[in-house]
């Protein structure tokens, strides 16, 4: 997943308390939470999970049964699932012999950002529990979309979110990322729309509106995904393609062409694909993350359809995650990193391959001052600094999380140049080999990474610092320096510019978005009017792709240019991507004049944001906690 802005850290989230009870389940004790989680997989687990769910538009609402295969490891006499302002209605025990029977269960108390705990008393015999429930209103993995905010505008749309919390606001489950089960799911939609999992997908709509899905390799739950719309696929390689709207999926094929060379290249330098086929969803403007990892079917934010294929590293990154993360996963969120550095380290590689080591360079260069000001805003020493962190009494989706990104893809690139690329890579590509479809923690990559890299040179190993780069704020000293000769040509028309060239003056020609960014976030602040009048007459900046945007617009609100204004407002009112929106709202906060804009603007676009992408703009607007209306 594409990382979010760094954020200020909250512990404790409102919550929907919903007034249900089991049935003769009082002397059903809840377990306490550990790691976001009040299931316990260690002792019995869910190997298998069938969905039968209806998606009512009307009503907002998914309901349904979710049916669970049990595998009881050590005789235990209650399971327990993780929910979020769910209605449960029954449950129901189904033995060996496929007797049904109904269940004592219990609905515990709610508590903040992990919610409540379903608890069933299970037989020694029972092999499968049923779960009938619906969602509420205040389903976090859920985005209802109106009509009028998809790109058709006749047809309205729903998908989910899953990481890393979320899945048990739409599906009870054991929502942790050390449990990996299969499922399989019928869903049942309105005629006219397709259904779309992270699983086997249909490529044509049924006449029924009823959809089979499989998924045939274990996942976590944080990678349940499902999308209903008015949505058409177009194939890209023989393995490959593309879904979205009928407005948007030609020319989405046409900017993710390069989609089967990223799978050969990944495959080239990791192993093969395991998933079979690889299709992304681009989804409506609210997505809040440039893209989800879900398997088979990556979830895209419309903003990578720029129109010139400049944004496509989102892909490769989300590709990417088919081996670091999908393939492999994080045994906890405290292991994040395991998910998110290596997996930026193969997108680096992947954009190497295809557009070259300068390109690769740009990105890491860009990542490092990604780093830099997350430091500014956490403080250089903050914990979220080191690599394997302690999340506990952290909100997972709030806390800043740039350095399990790039100081993790730092430390594989450092290992890269101090071992050689041939032996890091074949490292790597061992690595997955040995824990395909399995969980990882720190503890145990770091002891592989000993046994097969350094079990006859613990010397060498500790020279690296290691132990430093995962467990300690900040960069150790033995970081690689990394340059780029592209930007220091940037740099050179920026000195230009700061020494009164006119715009048209520059030379620009050949940029990529990574050197516009370069270049707009080095200008001086604030500029006057008229220089940024300049600037945007002559490159159009206020209305470029939304990343060189990004960077464009704090410049214009440190000089309360206010001709620019309206792009502004239209920008946070059209996109979604927090990543992208929360700089401006940081920037326009600075300000009383700002903050009331601000403010206004997010009273307009607040209905088209997804949940966590509110969560994050209000803590910037309302920092009292006075959220808005």
């Amino acid at each position: 997943m594409i990382r979010k802005a760094a954020a200020t850290i909250i512990t404790v989230l409102p919550l929907f308390v919903l007034s249900s009870c089991g049935k003769k389940g009082a002397d059903i004790k809840s377990p306490a939470v550990e790691n976001y989680s009040y299931s316990r997989p260690g002792e019995v687990a869910v190997s298998h999970m069938d969905l039968d769910l209806d998606v009512d538009f009307t009503q907002q609402v998914i309901s349904g049964t979710a049916a669970f295969h049990l595998d009881n490891k050590t005789g235990a006499s209650v399971v327990t699932f993780d929910t979020w302002a769910l209605l449960i209605r029954d449950v129901v025990l189904e033995d060996d012999q496929g007797r049904e029977t109904q269940a004592r269960f219990v609905v515990g108390d709610s508590l903040a950002i992990v919610g409540r705990p379903l608890s069933v008393r299970i037989e020694p015999n029972t092999r499968r529990v049923t779960v009938r429930y619906q969602t509420t209103k205040e389903a976090e993995g859920l985005q209802w979309v109106a009509p009028a905010a998809t790109a058709g505008k006749k047809q309205p749309y729903v998908y989910t979110q899953s990481q890393t919390v979320h899945a048990r606001s739409w599906v009870p489950c054991q929502d942790t990322p050390a449990l990996r089960f299969t499922y399989t799911a019928n869903i049942h939609v309105p005629k006219g729309m397709l259904a779309l999992m992270s699983a086997q997908n249909p490529r044509e709509k049924s006449p029924d509106g009823v959809y089979r899905f499989e998924m045939m390799q274990p996942v976590p739950s944080y990678l349940l995904a499902l999308a209903v719309g008015n949505i058409e696929y177009r194939a890209i390689g023989p393995r490959s393609g593309v879904y979205s709207e009928p407005e948007v999926v030609d020319k989405a094929k046409w900017e993710f062409a390069d989609l089967e060379k990223m799978m050969k290249t990944a495959e080239s330098l990791y192993g093969p694909y395991r998933w079979g086929q690889y299709d992304v969803l681009v989804l409506p403007p609210s997505f809040p993350f440039g893209g989800m990892e879900n398997p088979r079917l990556t979830f895209l934010t419309p903003v990578l359809v720029a129109g010139d294929r400049s944004l496509v590293s989102v892909v490769a990154h989300e590709l990417a995650h088919s081996w670091s993360g999908n393939l492999v996963t994080n045994a906890t969120w405290n292991d994040f990193w395991l998910n998110e550095g290596i997996t930026t380290y193969i997108e680096r590689r992947i954009d190497e391959a295809l557009y070259g080591r300068e390109y690769a360079d740009m990105q890491t260069i860009m990542g490092m001052r990604d780093m830099a000001l997350e430091a500014n805003e956490i403080g250089k020493d903050s914990k979220f600094t080191a690599l394997h962190v302690d999340y506990a009494g952290e909100n997972p989706d709030e806390v800043p999380s740039t350095y399990a990104y790039e100081k993790g893809a730092l430390f594989m690139r450092m290992m890269e140049d101090s071992l050689g690329r041939a032996h890091w890579d074949k490292f790597l590509k061992q690595y997955f080999d040995d824990h395909a479809f399995k969980t990882m923690t720190t503890a145990r990559f770091e002891e592989y990474l000993k046994q097969n890299m350094f079990a006859a040179d613990t010397t060498r190993y500790a020279s690296l610092k290691v132990h430093e780069w995962i467990h300690d704020p900040g960069i150790p000293s033995n970081a690689p320096t990394v340059k780029s000769e592209r930007f220091e040509k940037v740099d050179r028309q920026i000195a230009f510019f700061k020494s009164g060239a006119r715009a048209s003056q520059l030379d620009t020609r050949g940029w990529t978005t990574l050197e516009w960014q370069r270049f707009l976030d080095n200008l001086p602040s604030p500029l006057s009017a008229e220089r940024l009048q300049d600037l945007d007459e002559t490159y159009h900046l206020s209305t470029a792709n939304a990343v060189v945007q990004r960077s464009w617009f704090p410049a214009v609100i440190a000089a309360k240019y206010e001709p620019a204004y309206p792009a502004i407002e239209a920008f946070l009112t059209t996109i979604g991507r927090r990543y992208l929106v929360r700089p401006v709202y940081l920037e326009l906060a600075k300000t009383p004049e700002g903050l009331e804009f601000a403010r206004g603007v997010y009273q307009k676009a607040k209905a088209g944001y997804h949940p966590i992408t509110q969560t994050g703009i209000e803590l910037v607007l309302y920092p009292d906690g006075k959220k808005a209306e």
